[in-house]
């Protein structure tokens, strides 16, 4: 096997190392979110604003059996990462070929139970009055897809890990383009209502899927599997479950986030607020995607570098992801503190919700200058294997300070309590994660030289 692409993770000056990096991972999370967002406008637009909540009731739901694909993608991709930086390749394959293994077997086990229990899992995360019909009809036809969205999240990772950004990219904007298209073919043209917009998404997990195949089948991967590396093997489970239960944990937060959410603010502005919510989320995977690219970006190219004892380098690939996240991250605040209105408009013309949103989205994003510390410092950790620190930062924001604050601060300001615990947890879970990270490189990256 040659590795010539993620040699260049090693060589190339770090700026433009990141920027190879983080620009297509960019371009494919916009590519994403906008179909996220659009998805979410036509179905405002076309069938109307409960549907929107209904969708945002599934995602946890749905996204969280998808996570264990992107857990065990993250998690194996760390590893393979620095086994090619060590010029380990058997490890490297082997990695893969459990992590194949292992993304069919447990999401195939839950989304079963996930089918069987639908009228109980539907309510208990928000879906309650008006929502829970659209909310049904949408999450069981979108599961039968998940175990596709499991491979495609896991696929995408291993991808990245090659040094292969254009084509992880490629990965992620053909499913949201091909979702985009279904959607109105299907709502628009068919009027197939919620049925439609749920088969768009599954058809979409298909088509990324049967391209992921193709890439790791064509000779542009360097990765080339026989049977022999799909069986499971103790010690690389292992690691890869060390590692991947730091994005499996955050996920499972994010869910159990989205189920106090839904219902708190159902109890206190009914289905009003639960779409407000489900406006300014789409708006968080949006709006920030250029500052998830450069996590992303920065991933395998700190993996690697720690893995080749490239210390120095692994310095300056932190300093460097943290400039450039940060100045973007001022920029998407201020553009997002001006304009919250129009943005607001684009997805809904039910006036109450017009009315509700753009406060709480400023309120939501007051913090956003802060936030690279706290998603570089966490990936760091993920990046160089080092499992605790990285499940501790990971669940800082959302477990440790943003859930028990929503669960407070209601009592004693309503529902400006609940967006006022956003920013209140970015700040101090920032605060967390720079201690750590400014510590690690202090006793860790300086005291060893390459």
């Amino acid at each position: 096997m040659t590795n010539t692409a993620s040699k260049d993770l090693g060589t190339q000056p770090i700026g433009k190392l990141l920027i190879k990096q983080a620009v297509p991972a960019s371009i494919g999370i916009l590519v994403m979110s906008l179909n996220i967002l659009v998805d979410t406008i036509f179905v405002g637009q076309w069938i109307g604003s409960i549907a929107i909540a209904a969708i945002n009731v599934v995602l946890p739901v749905s996204f969280f059996i998808a996570a264990l694909g992107m857990s065990i993608g993250i998690g194996g991709s760390s590893i393979i990462s620095r086994a090619l930086g060590a010029n380990n390749n058997t490890k490297a394959l082997q990695t893969f070929g459990n992590q194949i293994t292992l993304t069919l077997l447990l999401t195939t086990l839950l989304v079963v139970p996930g089918l069987l229990f639908v009228d109980n899992i539907i309510p208990t995360f928000g879906g309650k009055g008006a929502i829970f019909d659209p909310a049904k009809i949408y999450y069981t036809i979108v599961l039968y897809g998940i175990p596709f969205l499991a491979l495609c999240m896991m696929g995408n990772t291993v991808i990245r890990a090659e040094g292969k950004p254009k084509f992880a990219m490629y990965a992620m904007m053909i499913p949201s383009v091909g979702n985009l298209v279904l959607d109105y073919v299907l709502i628009n043209v068919l009027d197939y209502g919620m049925h439609g917009a749920a088969w768009a998404t599954t058809g979409s997990y298909f088509l990324c899927l049967a391209y992921i195949v193709w890439f790791f089948l064509s000779k542009n991967s360097e990765l080339k599997l026989t049977n022999c590396y799909f069986r499971l093997r103790l010690p690389i489970i292992k690691e890869i479950g060390a590692l991947g239960f730091v994005t499996l944990s955050r996920q499972a937060v994010v869910s159990i986030t989205y189920l106090f959410m839904n219902n708190i603010l159902f109890d206190l502005g009914g289905e009003t607020s639960v779409t407000a919510y489900a406006i300014v989320g789409r708006m968080l995977m949006f709006a920030l995607f250029p500052v998830y690219g450069i996590t992303q970006g920065f991933l395998p190219i700190a993996g690697f570098n720690y893995g080749a004892n490239e210390y120095n380098r692994v310095k300056l690939t932190i300093a460097t992801a943290l400039k450039y996240a940060a100045g973007l991250a001022t920029i998407i605040f201020i553009l997002l503190m001006i304009f919250p209105e129009p943005i607001t408009k684009l997805f809904t013309t039910d006036s109450e919700v017009i009315q509700e949103t753009p406060s709480a989205m400023r309120w939501v994003f007051a913090a956003t200058p802060i936030i690279a510390i706290q998603l570089i410092g966490a990936a760091y950790f993920q990046a160089v294997g080092k499992a605790i620190p990285a499940l501790l930062l990971t669940l800082t924001r959302q477990g440790f300070f943003f859930i028990p604050l929503i669960l407070i601060l209601p009592n004693f300001y309503g529902e400006l309590g609940v967006w006022m615990s956003f920013p209140i947890a970015d700040v101090l879970s920032t605060i967390v994660t720079g201690i750590f990270l400014h510590r690690e490189v202090k006793l860790n990256l300086i005291r060893k030289p390459i």
